[in-house]
């Protein structure tokens, strides 16, 4: 087994240090696109940047704790549409790559968003 392939996604995502670099990233993404900003205009970025970078760091197999509320209650009455979902994905890639991020990496994080689909769109 090489070491890539016993390394979790976690570290080859560049660890606590790494992952807190895309989640502020990601959420300064998010602010800046057209589709989804809206959805941003009451928030606190920098609550948002450590809840992302909480959700980010625990579902790739770090130590981290997330400690905001699950996906479904936080996006149920929300109505996010698949327009919307698509721009959030669009957005992730797009941070991941700029951040030197892996194909494969980007691929696994890809997958685990897209089972997430079912806990944001339309509820």
């Amino acid at each position: 087994m090489t070491q890539t392939m016993t390394r979790t996604l976690y570290d080859r995502l560049g660890g606590g240090a790494g992952l807190r670099k895309i989640a502020s990233d990601l959420v300064d993404e998010h602010l800046r696109n057209p589709v989804i900003a809206p959805r941003f205009s009451k928030s606190d970025p920098e609550m948002v940047k450590r809840l992302a970078y909480e959700f980010f760091a625990a579902g790739s197999g770090g130590t981290e704790t997330y400690t905001g509320r699950d996906l479904r209650t936080i996006h149920s009455g929300m109505n996010v549409s698949e327009e919307e979902f698509v721009a959030t994905v669009d957005d992730v890639l797009k941070v991941l790559h700029a951040n030197g991020i892996g194909q494969r990496e980007q691929e696994e994080v890809l997958a685990i968003f897209w089972t997430l689909k079912g806990d944001v769109l339309r509820i």
